[in-house]
């Protein structure tokens, strides 16, 4: 019943930016949190960061931290992912996500989220 649709990535050089931008559409939508995860070929898909919908907490990978910054628009249901200072290995699929609403704490583990975006692919060259 919820869709999230992730817009924004492309290519760019090492040290550059981007902003991905998460637009959820639906009937009814009352996250606890929203959050971004990246999935790099071969790998695990990963945490990079989350937001508590209701106070704009915020929770970050050591990875990303103080690169990173994740907001949202609540009016808009829509959950950014301001990202500085890229580098080659943030290369990525970014995917947004959001729960069901009932969670009290932010969590960083991808199957407490129920919807996903398709995913945006980050590509960062050096």
């Amino acid at each position: 019943q919820v869709q999230l649709v992730e817009s924004g990535g492309g290519l760019v050089q090492a040290g550059g930016s981007l902003r991905l931008s998460c637009a959820a559409s639906g009937r009814t939508f009352n996250p606890y949190a929203m959050g971004w995860f990246r999935q790099a070929p071969g790998k695990e898909r990963e945490f990079v960061a989350v937001i508590r919908w209701s106070s704009g907490i915020t929770s970050y990978a050591d990875s990303v931290k103080g690169r990173f910054t994740i907001s949202r628009d609540s009016a808009k249901n829509t959950v950014y992912l301001q990202m500085n200072s890229l580098k080659p290995e943030d290369t990525a699929v970014y995917y947004c996500a959001a729960d069901r609403g009932s969670r009290r704490y932010l969590t960083g583990t991808p199957s407490e989220y129920a919807y996903w975006g398709q995913g945006t692919q980050v590509t960062v060259s050096s």
